[in-house]
């Protein structure tokens, strides 16, 4: 590794010099000290040739990664703030060494709207950790989609299958539709990959035959509901040249409709979440309804083909879905009754380094899963998502060997409830920087941090779009007749 030229113009003085710690990166893991100059990586190399600094952190014996990126988050904010807000929401992030979160439209107003979009960049503005902000694609939206990119949204979330906030599934020719106009723009279309209508015909059905129980949650939405969705959704990108991603894919049978979709070309990128990987249907007997989520929690035969699929290189990244709920409103014996989701943004990384130490992936693998490749995806990279002169300075220092338990009475999510609950863990942040700034530190929170955070959408680079069968779009066959046959075309 070298370093920068710190001495064009006159000698810099850093910031931050993280001295003496072990650097990661997805390709490298090496001795290494970081200088930090306004809020980015000045300089990589050997303590010695570190530029003078105003402040050294010692971090023998600790690993630098980058920032967790979670593209897959619910802050609940504006509308169910009972639940969790920007504030509690990002706080929990800089405690799990997440840097950079992506958070979804199901709130109150959806951000459906520039309206609602302005509402939610307003509520984001108490935020520790940098963020992106979905828009929702829609049937009843359409219209507001290019509104929504020049306000700035980071991507769009559509909801083919139903979860919390009960939002309408867009029918498909909506979804082509949008597709067709989010394609011209280039931006990515994420997808909450259910179909809806077996989702809701199967729960109707399990209801009426007396089944109330946590288990039958999951025999509602089995892996065919989520086979159809992504298989669906990838004929829409391939048709349109949309990029699209998929969200918590929750079983090894979606693992083939996306390797088709891939190797036809299509730029589909999919997550998993830590639930997936490491609960299986024995946890509705020890958690009930807590640990009902959308999509389900599923046998262990799937756990085992999801982390087959990450070390074959189909599933791209780790996100959380953390979706907080109050005790209450996830404790009911009535599976039906009790809401869907866990808070899970806090908790990621001490449970996939858990992993690490187990063996079962590389640090290096941890760092392009749960930020190289989400930073790629999201038009983030090399900004953010690597450990580079000139990158952000979002940074998670590790202590590898510390053990912790998950206890719901230690977590900063607002809503603390989760089936991790008494759960060890090897591998923890103990110091979390956003552009250079420490926003926990010592495993506390630095609390003057609250509205540190940007929004990222603003330093996006995705790839130029890449439209297809531009002729066939509705924008295309709904323009006014002249040249084209009829009575106010023929010719």
């Amino acid at each position: 590794m070298t370093t920068t030229d710190i001495h064009a113009g006159g000698a810099l003085v850093a910031d931050l010099v993280i001295a003496g710690g072990t650097l990661v990166r997805e390709d490298a893991t090496v001795p290494a000290s970081i200088a930090i100059l306004d809020g980015k990586i000045l300089a990589v190399g050997d303590e010695a040739a570190m530029p003078p600094t105003r402040q050294t952190l010692r971090a023998e014996g600790l690993h630098i990664l980058p920032g967790a990126i979670d593209v897959h988050v619910h802050f609940r904010d504006p509308g169910y703030t009972h639940k969790e807000d920007f504030g509690t929401g990002t706080a929990a992030a800089a405690m799990g060494g997440v840097t950079t979160v992506f958070e979804m439209p199901n709130v109150i107003p959806p951000t459906s709207t520039p309206e609602g979009l302005r509402i939610k960049q307003q509520a984001a503005e108490k935020a520790m950790v940098d963020f992106g902000l979905y828009g929702l694609l829609g049937d009843e939206n359409l219209d507001q989609i290019e509104a929504l990119i020049d306000g700035g949204v980071a991507a769009f979330k559509c909801y083919m299958g139903n979860t919390f906030g009960n939002l309408p599934s867009p029918s498909t020719g909506a979804m082509l539709e949008g597709f067709e106009i989010v394609a011209k723009h280039g931006i990515r279309v994420s997808l909450h990959a259910e179909t809806a209508s077996i989702n809701k015909w199967r729960q109707r059905r399990l209801t009426e035959a007396g089944r109330h129980d946590a288990i039958a949650h999951l025999q509602a939405r089995p892996p065919l509901v989520a086979v159809e969705a992504v298989s669906r959704a990838a004929v829409l990108a391939e048709w349109t040249g949309a990029r699209i991603h998929i969200l918590h894919i929750s079983s090894g049978d979606e693992l083939r409709p996306l390797r088709e979709a891939r190797a036809r070309g299509v730029d589909i990128t999919g997550e998993t979440c830590p639930h997936y990987l490491l609960l299986d249907e024995t946890a509705y007997e020890r958690h009930g309804s807590i640990v009902r989520v959308n999509p389900p929690v599923r046998e262990r035969a799937h756990q085992l083909a999801l982390w087959e699929g990450i070390a074959d290189g189909t599933i791209d990244m780790i996100a959380t879905d953390h979706a907080p709920h109050t005790e209450a409103e996830k404790v009911n014996a009535d599976i039906w009754q009790a809401d869907c989701g866990f808070p899970g943004v806090e908790t990621q990384m001490p449970l996939m380094l858990t992993e690490v130490h187990r063996g079962r992936l590389s640090l290096q693998d941890y760092v392009r899963l749960s930020s190289a490749a989400p930073a790629r995806s999201f038009g983030l990279y090399p900004r953010k998502g690597t450990l580079l002169p000139g990158s952000d300075a979002d940074i998670a220092i590790v202590d590898l060997s510390r053990r912790e338990t998950i206890r719901a009475a230690g977590l900063h999510s607002r809503s603390r409830i989760n089936p991790f609950e008494g759960m060890e863990t090897v591998g923890a942040p103990i110091h979390t920087l956003v552009r250079g700034r420490f926003v926990m530190r010592d495993r506390k929170l630095v609390e003057d941090a609250a509205g540190w955070g940007r929004n990222v959408s603003a330093k996006q680079k995705m790839p130029p779009p890449a439209p297809r069968n531009v002729d066939l779009t509705m924008e295309a066959v709904t323009r006014p007749a002249a040249g084209r046959f009829g009575p106010e075309g023929a010719r």
